[in-house]
């Protein structure tokens, strides 16, 4: 929800929460005033009443009384004086319903005999005009909370402005393209103040990923071909027959750390180079089809481990990203389906539309599940690999909206791509090794 809906929904539910709070004391405090100038004639209705019971030591019907209803009964005994307010209820025979009533009930003696003495003033006029206040003031409230929620969200949404335009602005910035954050100025301070620091944070992003991708491209084009070169003259001194055992022994270690060295080089630019999304030319691939055709190019390494392949193909898993990184995708988790399992053991493929799930047998490492996808683990000592197949494989799956989630059960490791962004890996059991 975006800021400006909620701050008007805010506004909007305590606005109502107070214009109800105002209304019931409002509609209170009028009540109270009717009331109490109802009671204040009935209290002057009974002064007149006793006067002429004091000056006549009697009572009847008189036209002086006529705009309220009196009415005496005798009372037997002796009561406690005083006086008392009730609203009360009397059938109208004219308009066959019931009335309301103010009712003043109080005591007093006439020609020696105790009365009860009860003087009710109607109350329909009383509550007519309590309907025409509560209804008035509703209706101007109500007009009020529309007019100050409208005005609030016009004046909010002209003020939020500049933010939005920053936003979308922000949105479409693009590190590649090479040119700078442009932003409007702003007249207000708070907008004027976060468009200097998105400027300044910008370039300097700019500045570092320039400088992040003309290294990776520098090392991708120098280190090579040192690397390559070591590579061809130590595989030169390999063959000569002049050699000692012990100078065997070691142009062999030297050959197999360059040979790492270079895995590990091509390695740590290709996840650089992905970071910084310099892979654009995004296709939909077939990844079912793509490992499919892996595992056949690696038949003579597969039987060579002595390794059953099986897979069960109901639909192809399809995936927007780059070809290069798909092959890249593929051959790592074959590569880690193969070097970690055992001789005499399985690989089996899944595939449906949602899932592309790759098993392999081999036994439980050591390593901890939640660091699998880490650079630099691996699940047991392993010259040839170099701790970042698997973090490959997550920054591509991340980098192309493509989940990656591990499970070992039973001794059976199984690694599944799909189509939903799962953002952090999920590990259930017992870890597998990273290329």
């Amino acid at each position: 929800m975006k800021l400006l809906a909620q701050t008007n929904r805010i506004y909007l539910g305590f606005s109502l929460v107070v214009y109800l709070l105002t209304a019931l004391a409002f509609y209170q405090i009028s009540r109270l005033l009717i009331y109490d100038e109802v009671e204040s004639r009935l209290r002057v209705e009974k002064q007149d009443f006793e006067a002429y019971a004091r000056t006549h030591n009697a009572w009847a019907s008189s036209p002086y009384f006529v705009e309220n209803k009196i009415e005496i009964t005798p009372v037997p005994g002796p009561v406690q004086p005083g006086e008392a307010f009730v609203d009360t209820l009397i059938y109208n025979h004219y308009d066959n319903e019931m009335t309301p009533f103010r009712q003043l009930t109080f005591f007093t003696p006439i020609h020696g005999q105790l009365y009860r003495v009860e003087i009710r003033k109607s109350l329909i006029q009383t509550y007519r005009l309590i309907e025409v206040i509560t209804v008035t003031m509703v209706l101007f409230l109500g007009l009020l909370l529309l007019g100050m929620f409208w005005f609030q969200s016009r004046l909010s949404g002209r003020l939020w402005l500049p933010f939005y335009d920053t936003l979308s602005r922000v949105k479409t910035f693009d590190l590649r393209q090479g040119s700078p954050l442009q932003l409007h100025p702003s007249s207000i301070t708070e907008f004027s103040e976060l468009n200097d620091v998105l400027t300044k944070m910008a370039d300097k992003m700019q500045h570092d990923y320039q400088g992040l991708k003309e290294f990776t491209e520098n090392a991708s084009h120098e280190m090579q071909t040192p690397l390559a070169l070591i590579n061809a003259k130590v595989e030169q001194l390999i063959q000569s027959s002049q050699l000692t055992e012990n100078q065997s022994d070691w142009i062999d270690g030297i050959y197999q750390a360059s040979r790492r060295m270079a895995r590990l080089n091509q390695g740590l630019l290709l996840l650089a180079k992905i970071d910084n999304g310099q892979f654009g030319d995004t296709h939909t691939v077939d990844l079912t089809a793509e490992l499919m055709q892996r595992l056949t190019d690696m038949d003579e390494v597969i039987a060579h481990k002595q390794l059953t392949v099986s897979s069960d193909l109901r639909e192809p898993f399809r995936g927007q990203l780059p070809p290069f990184l798909a092959d890249s995708l593929v051959t790592n988790l074959i590569s880690n389906a193969i070097r970690h399992n055992q001789p005499g053991g399985a690989i089996h493929v899944c595939s449906s539309a949602e899932t592309l799930a790759l098993s392999n047998t081999g036994f439980a490492p050591v390593t901890d599940p939640g660091t699998l996808f880490d650079r630099f683990k691996k699940g047991a000592a392993n010259a040839e690999s170099v701790g970042l197949g698997l973090a490959i494989v997550r920054q591509i799956c991340h980098s192309y909206e493509l989940g990656v989630d591990y499970q070992y059960q039973s001794g059976i490791h199984t690694l599944t791509l799909t189509r939903q962004f799962a953002g952090t890996e999920r590990v259930n059991g017992m870890g597998i090794a990273a290329s």
